[in-house]
């Protein structure tokens, strides 16, 4: 009898990412308007997903909320990968998401979609799968070591829920007792 491998199934939230060698790993997560980008180098045995709010630029890297933004999240999920002993020239990159989940609103599902196909170009990383836009979330798994990867499509209410998990927290309201320095 041929038993399954047991899996362990690491949830990459939203500003974060995470890398691994190990085949029973399973890397998950749920997005609305984010990407998450799944990047793997087949003969090094090394994968990683990460999963970003907006696309930010070269500029927001060295700000504080600098984990929301594609640019960096792209930057770290590489140099682990690099630091486990992949070659960049040999990654590959599936990525998912960008839905467009409130018309009313700007179509940063698009725009991040956009953002994660031109940073992989510019970089050389060829994209081997992609599931970009429409207007429903997705749960997505990836398995690192394999590049296997397997979506599921949420329904309307699974959508708003997971659009709700994707809204950056709220600004504080000031303290009537704040003082502000010049």
């Amino acid at each position: 009898m041929n038993a399954e491998v047991p899996r362990r199934r690491l949830h990459v939230i939203q500003g974060k990412f995470l890398v691994s060698d190990q085949p029973d790993v399973v890397l998950t997560t749920i997005l609305g308007s984010c990407v998450a980008a799944c990047l793997r180098d087949p003969e090094a045995g090394v994968g990683g997903m990460n999963h970003f709010l907006l696309p930010g630029d070269s500029g927001s890297a060295g700000t504080g909320e600098a984990t929301r933004y594609g640019v960096h999240l792209m930057e770290l999920l590489i140099n682990a990968l690099l630091q486990k002993g992949a070659r960049k020239n040999r990654l590959e990159a599936k990525i998912f998401g960008g839905a467009q989940t409130m018309s009313r609103l700007s179509d940063v599902g698009r725009k991040n979609g956009v953002f994660a196909e031109k940073f992989l170009g510019d970089e050389g990383i060829r994209i081997v799968g992609s599931s970009l836009g429409g207007d429903l979330g997705r749960k997505v798994e990836f398995w690192p070591v394999s590049g296997r990867a397997r979506q599921n499509v949420l329904s309307g209410n699974e959508t708003l829920k997971a659009v709700a998990r994707e809204q950056p927290p709220a600004p504080k309201p000031a303290v009537a007792d704040d003082i502000e320095f010049f």
